[in-house]
């Protein structure tokens, strides 16, 4: 089995850490310069966390375990910029969490592609008692993707990303339809 890293030097060597009576025992320098090869791994990954903490940065194997720090699932089949993109913005998705704006954008993240949403809800504000309210009475909400090929979206994972991300109390339902059904549903 090859090494990833041939060589890898310790900035730090034990050796010059010692007391000077010892550095000059030759037996000694290369016993602790064994304890630098194992310890030059470790001190390099330390002068670089802030590299593994960034997922635009992060080593390939070490974004699936930061995205679990943030909450998210990644898909083994995404290319490595959609996974690194999805973990970059899940702190902002969870800001944004229970909004239309949020979950368009935990859908069309996972998805790939801006997704229509159909929500019963509605904000006003009136000076006039009595005044009508906005939206429906029944709480209802309706995502909508059209994709190019629907079977590349998972229906089970696509309802479990907008049950999360929706507000616990509005019942939900997904359609997924590719954009040739859009002419069709405009001419009806």
């Amino acid at each position: 089995m090859r090494a990833l890293i041939d060589v890898l030097d310790n900035p730090h060597p034990v050796g010059h850490q010692l007391p000077a009576v010892y550095q000059d025992d030759e037996f000694i320098l290369q016993f602790c310069s064994g304890l630098d090869a194992v310890l030059a791994p470790v001190i390099s990954t330390l002068d670089t966390i802030d590299a593994y903490l960034d997922p635009r940065l992060a080593p390939e194997d070490f974004l699936t375990w930061l995205a679990t720090w943030v909450g998210v699932e990644l898909e083994e089949r995404w290319p490595l910029a959609r996974q690194r993109e999805v973990v970059s913005e899940a702190v902002d998705l969870y800001r944004w969490r229970g909004t239309t704006r949020g979950l368009r954008d935990v859908v069309r993240l996972y998805t790939g592609v801006e997704p229509e949403i159909e929500e019963s809800g509605g904000t006003s504000w009136s000076s006039a008692p009595g005044s009508e309210s906005p939206g429906a009475a029944a709480a209802s909400l309706v995502v909508r993707v059209r994709i190019d090929d629907p079977a590349l979206v998972d229906e089970g994972r696509l309802d479990a990303i907008v049950r999360a991300s929706k507000p616990a109390h509005i019942p939900h339902r997904i359609e997924i339809a590719s954009p040739a059904d859009a002419t069709t549903d405009e001419r009806d």
